[in-house]
């Protein structure tokens, strides 16, 4: 007993002993940074510009729905820019979308435009070489937050996670594409296939605003801040010997094989006959313009507090007020849900208060993190009590369920039922008025963990255009209404009726049940 005692004891150790005593390197006094102002003479100045001044005082707003569209506008700025391209993202994957608009970058910086990303590193670690090999680029810079002291290796990112876990607990989920000051996109969309309908697998179901006008440089601020954060540190000062000349131009290789590769994609169609742009300023796309906006970012310094702070939380606190605001209709989408018992109390307060609550979330087999499903489920049957409205999306079919029955692969729309779909839309709509659209899901961790950002804006055209996505996203073919019938849980599609979380495997249940039952709601 004591020998098997001391062998689990030394088999514990080992993500220790693997790990060593790596701990961050002293981070660099760096110079401060700013974008540079706005001027008159790039190709964007020259679109957005007269946009501008024809609507003084006021921000134009877009909200892009569809995964092409999203991609295009990025790509498009990008290839336009003259002067700075910031990208800050939690994700940016090595797949074919994810390529090619880092073959973006690279071109523009080519040009001379200076590039700068800002990259979470929970994801952006087990992607080193390659945000190491750009950023040996003379005019792009890469810094990646919160790091992690060992730059390879699972074993080696589990002992280090357990050693410094307070801290790397902590993310920033954050996601901006801000091209020349003078147009950037916000919302919940990382970079990468499943994000912009690429994936012949599931694709997320999101939303983003592309904005022009004063609020880019709001957007751009917080980039700034962010960028000089204490919290950041800049890959060489992490990697150096993997920033050198040969790994550029062996990623400038791969980079232009897979753009040969994707040649004939619907993507590169997309791109060469879409002046995205164009469309944009143009009023091909049409932009609500409104006086009445906040961008909200959370401070950096978020990750480092010890005891929950509100004035850090800037996002949560957002949201928060405009929920407590809402009078008449409050609609929800977010992919994870978890209200708490203070979130719960709020929202059945105001149905008792006259306004119409709705909430849209995923359902357990649809949730990629089942956990999380475990802490709103424990107050799914109050809310409902309560009067709130609840829909779960539905699981998204596989694609071999697809070509059994017949169905064609994606065709581009990310909108559940057209093809293989996930719920990622972080959005809320308030009286029919105010618009919440950032990378805030109504969790814990997104209100004292992980840094976030949004914009709420005040424009009836916007709020009924959410509104329209939430009815769209709640029909029977794509989600499931969840009542109570005798106490007991309902789920409703119009055409069938269950009395059980549907479609969940076992290993989901247990793992919702795991959260539920041990409380983990603070990490979820």
């Amino acid at each position: 007993m004591k020998l098997a005692h001391r062998l689990t004891r030394w088999l514990a150790c080992i993500p220790f002993i693997l790990c060593g005593c790596a701990h961050l390197p002293d981070r660099p006094t760096l110079p401060v940074e700013t974008v540079a102002p706005v001027a008159a003479d790039a190709p964007l100045d020259r679109v957005i510009g007269p946009a501008e001044t024809a609507h003084p005082g006021e921000s134009g707003f877009r909200l892009v729905i569809e995964g092409t569209e999203a991609f295009v506008l990025r790509a498009h700025s990008a290839q336009v820019a003259q002067r700075n391209l910031d990208v800050q993202t939690y994700i940016w994957h090595a797949d074919p979308t994810g390529l090619f608009l880092a073959q973006r970058l690279l071109d523009a910086a080519d040009r001379g435009v200076k590039v700068r990303l800002l990259v979470d590193d929970m994801d952006a670690r087990a992607k080193n070489d390659g945000f190491a090999a750009i950023a040996a680029h003379p005019n792009i810079e890469v810094r990646m937050f919160n790091p992690f002291a060992t730059r390879s290796g699972g074993l080696r990112l589990a002992g280090e996670g357990a050693r410094d876990f307070d801290r790397i607990n902590r993310r920033m989920h954050n996601k901006s594409w801000i091209a020349d000051n003078r147009i950037a996109l916000v919302g919940g969309r990382n970079l990468g296939d499943e994000y912009f309908a690429a994936s012949d697998e599931v694709n997320f179901v999101d939303l983003d605003f592309v904005m022009v006008g004063p609020v880019v440089r709001d957007v751009s601020a917080s980039f700034d801040h962010f960028w000089n954060s204490v919290s950041v540190w800049p890959i060489e000062a992490l990697d150096a010997e993997a920033v050198n000349e040969a790994a550029l131009a062996k990623l400038r290789t791969k980079l232009a094989e897979k753009a040969a590769e994707g040649e004939d994609s619907r993507y590169a169609k997309t791109l060469r006959e879409d002046d995205g742009i164009r469309r944009l300023v143009s009023g091909d796309w049409q932009l609500q313009w409104s006086a009445e906006y906040r961008f909200v970012s959370d401070d950096p310094a978020k990750v480092t507090m010890e005891k929950r702070d509100a004035s850090r939380a800037v996002v949560g606190a957002a949201v928060a007020q405009m929920v407590r605001a809402a009078s008449q209709s409050l609609e929800i989408i977010s992919p994870y849900f978890v209200p708490g018992k203070k979130g719960t109390e709020g929202l059945t307060g105001r149905v008792q208060a006259g306004a119409s609550v709705k909430i849209l979330t995923n359902s357990l087999a649809a949730n990629d993190v089942a956990s999380v499903h475990g802490g709103y489920s424990r107050h799914r049957k109050e809310l409902i009590k309560g009067g709130v409205q609840l829909w779960e999306l539905k699981p998204a079919k596989t694609a071999e369920t697809k070509a059994k029955e017949g169905e064609s692969k994606p065709t581009g729309s990310s909108a559940p039922g057209s093809s293989g779909a996930s719920l990622h839309t972080k959005a809320l709509t308030a009286d029919g008025m105010t618009v919440f659209v950032g990378s805030y899901n109504l969790d814990p961790r997104s209100t004292w963990l992980n840094c976030e950002q949004g914009v709420i804006v005040q424009n009836a055209a916007l709020a009924q255009q959410v509104s329209r996505i939430f009815g769209l996203q709640t029909q029977g073919n794509r989600a499931w209404h969840v009542t109570l019938e005798k106490g007991g849980l309902r789920w409703s599609d119009g055409t069938q009726i269950v009395d059980e979380e549907p479609g969940a495997t076992f290993g989901k249940k247990f793992q919702a049940w795991f959260a539920k039952a041990f409380h983990l709601d603070a990490q979820l």
